[in-house]
């Protein structure tokens, strides 16, 4: 199936075909993706969606009967609609790739082509990379959360839709997720499916015993039996120890037991003690029910024994504190080799002009020290340098003489081609592991977490002010 390129918002279309009316459509035009808020009130984000980015962009072209619809509803001429029949995304992209652990108001794709064809894929951009980051970031900090656990994504019954289900499960497993329950995601992404089964199950049968032993009888190597159907300590877990001793006198063993309601700190405890007292210390308990990264900090001191958290609503959704949408925008800063930037009343809005680097300040021995955005062709960054704080220009700091730079992004996409072969998820997920791990101590605290800075050169503030007192100037000249 061909990318949609009716997937936009029709602002989008409108001005596209304005471009071209106004002779503007092939003026060479920069954007810069970025979020001006870490989600979750958090201290990061991890970097998620390039790949389904680039594979839409590859194929992305006007089909027949998508022209066909747009000349129907009257808005556009026919110079435009034969435009389209031609139309092919030859932009080239720079980003991180994903996995990266990346901060708010950092250019994270940088998209560079004719001002038709990169103002056109601001929509798709936005919502591919939004989402996935998003569900990343939150998976990040429930595998976080869980510790020495594994964490199962199960949230495709809840998520925004197909297209949700599988772009969360695909994003969740970059965040740290070691599987999931989306059976399609397992095939399309190579991921390990994990599953159970339902109350429905234990219902369908005369009774608990029967309907664990019916189970194990289908699954005798990967059997979980879920054991709060009826009462999780006086009869679920009995019987799962039973049938778990009818499995190993027939050479198997009962896998894990699974937890969906209650008390789950207590009742993991006394699982565990009931498990191991009667000689089943390998069998492992997994824990379910609208779980997020502080219900299971909460389980996990009060002493919980869960092993497996399987996340299902607070996962797919990425509900929480500030978790509602990325908020990432798409913002013109160069065109026609002019920089550009957004002059506003609201100082949070506020753009960073002109094509530019991302460069992460590394220590010695591997931790990140912050990171500082400067100028394409800024000559003047390097370790001793002076930074400034971009909300904060009189705010500064001297990067250290011992650190690194490191450029955070590469090309990625180049004339409408991808540059490299995709990675496997099990990549991405190892890079933001690491990355995590080198971020300063309280990075992932979820309450206050410590503010990883990103600083600004010297060179990108004296370009920001210029322009801001040339459109002040013009101000008053009108």
């Amino acid at each position: 199936m061909h990318p949609p390129y009716l997937l936009t918002d029709l602002y989008e279309l409108t001005m596209q075909a304005g471009y071209l009316e106004h002779g503007m459509a092939d003026k060479p035009a920069v954007f810069d993706l970025y979020f001006r808020t870490n989600p979750f009130a958090g201290g990061y984000a991890v970097f998620a969606g390039l790949e389904p980015a680039l594979a839409y962009l590859e194929d992305l072209h006007c089909t027949t009967a998508e022209i066909d619809y747009l000349q129907g509803l009257g808005l556009f001429n026919d110079r435009f609609l034969d435009y389209l029949h031609s139309f092919r995304f030859h932009g080239t992209i720079v980003a991180p790739p994903e996995g990266t652990v990346v901060f708010a108001n950092e250019p994270l794709l940088t998209v560079t082509g004719t001002l038709a064809e990169v103002q056109l894929v601001e929509t798709v951009l936005l919502n591919i990379i939004n989402f996935q980051t998003l569900v990343a970031t939150k998976a990040a900090r429930i595998c976080h959360a869980a510790g020495d656990g594994e964490v199962i994504e199960f949230g495709l019954r809840r998520a925004q839709g197909p297209d949700g289900g599988m772009s969360a499960s695909r994003a969740a497993c970059i965040g740290g997720a070691r599987g999931t329950s989306n059976v399609l995601a397992g095939m399309r992404f190579d991921l390990p499916v994990r599953g159970t089964h339902a109350h429905s199950w234990v219902q369908s049968f005369p009774d608990e015993l029967t309907a664990f032993r019916a189970y194990a009888k289908v699954f005798p190597d990967s059997s979980v039996l879920l054991v709060d159907t009826y009462d999780t300590l006086k009869s679920g877990l009995p019987n799962a120890i039973t049938v778990a001793r009818e499995l190993r006198d027939r050479g198997h063993e009962l896998r894990a037991i699974r937890l969906d309601s209650g008390d789950l700190a207590y009742l993991s405890r006394k699982a565990r003690e009931m498990l191991d007292a009667a000689g089943f210390a390998n069998v492992r308990i997994l824990a379910s029910n609208e779980l997020d990264e502080q219900v299971i900090a909460s389980i996990r001191e009060e002493g919980g024994r869960i092993d497996i958290y399987g996340v299902g609503t607070k996962l797919a959704t990425a509900s929480g504190i500030g978790g509602v949408a990325l908020g990432g925008v798409y913002k013109l800063v160069a065109i026609d080799g002019q920089p550009k930037m957004k002059v506003t009343s609201d100082p949070a809005k506020a753009t960073l002009p002109g094509c530019k680097q991302l460069l992460r300040a590394v220590a010695p021995h591997g931790e990140y020290v912050q990171d500082v955005i400067c100028l394409e062709d800024d000559p003047l960054l390097a370790p001793g340098a002076t930074v400034f704080d971009p909300s904060n220009p009189m705010r500064q700091t001297t990067l250290p003489a011992d650190v690194r730079l490191v450029d955070l992004r590469q090309t990625v996409l180049q004339d409408g081609r991808r540059t490299g072969e995709p990675e496997s998820l099990d990549a991405m997920a190892e890079r933001c592991r690491r990355d995590l791990a080198l971020l300063p101590e309280g990075c992932r605290r979820f309450i206050n977490p410590h503010n990883y800075k990103v600083s600004i050169s010297s060179q990108l503030k004296e370009l920001r002010c210029q322009l801001i007192e040339e459109v002040s100037s013009g101000r008053k000249k009108q």
